[in-house]
């Protein structure tokens, strides 16, 4: 039973979060739309959508954009490493 309270909470909690975000969004994005377009502009609908469920998503024990850090290597990759230095022959025609 407690587990059952405690998914209503986490959805209660989610359906809070993202109409406030939905609302909040919206207004500042219809807001800065009249003032830099002088028209309602709804951009900010879809990052107040996309931040709750980002934030929902971390509420529920799983996010869907789990970035993983790049591996690390010992040795420096090809690219970077300091090419070979070889002594080239001046050219013989004099010009350099």
């Amino acid at each position: 039973m407690a587990e059952k309270t405690d998914v209503n909470a986490k959805w209660d909690a989610c359906l809070d979060l993202s109409v406030r975000r939905f609302v909040y969004s919206s207004l500042a994005g219809a807001f800065g739309g009249l003032l830099l377009f002088r028209t309602p502009v709804t951009f900010g609908a879809g990052v107040g959508i996309g931040s709750a469920y980002t934030d929902c998503s971390q509420i529920f024990d799983g996010s869907t954009a789990k970035l993983v850090p790049p591996k690390t290597t010992s040795s420096a990759p090809e690219e970077l490493q300091p090419p070979n230095t070889m002594s080239t022959p001046a050219s013989q025609d004099g010009q350099d």
